[in-house]
């Protein structure tokens, strides 16, 4: 399984290759504004840096709508620990 790293970018910014991302789940305390990011591929686990370790998020085939434009849903999966 592969990992992205995601990146805080604003939907009218991605580029064409790029995808708006929607992330669902996970901690409540997961700040609203990082809950869409700008993913590379609908196929890789999104993995955001979160406190002391990692959130992954996968998409499962869903899509929403951000301004008009269509976003791809990512559903949290697990939480990792940053390793020492």
């Amino acid at each position: 399984m592969s990992h992205i790293t995601a990146s805080q970018i604003a939907p009218s910014q991605i580029a064409p290759s790029q995808f708006t991302a929607v992330l669902v789940g996970g901690p409540d305390h997961l700040a609203a504004d990082r809950r869409i990011q700008s993913v590379g591929s609908a196929t890789d686990t999104l993995k955001l840096p979160h406190g002391a370790g990692y959130e992954h998020f996968r998409h499962q085939g869903e899509s929403t709508e951000i301004d008009g434009e269509r976003a791809l849903v990512f559903r949290w999966i697990m939480h990792t620990a940053i390793a020492e």
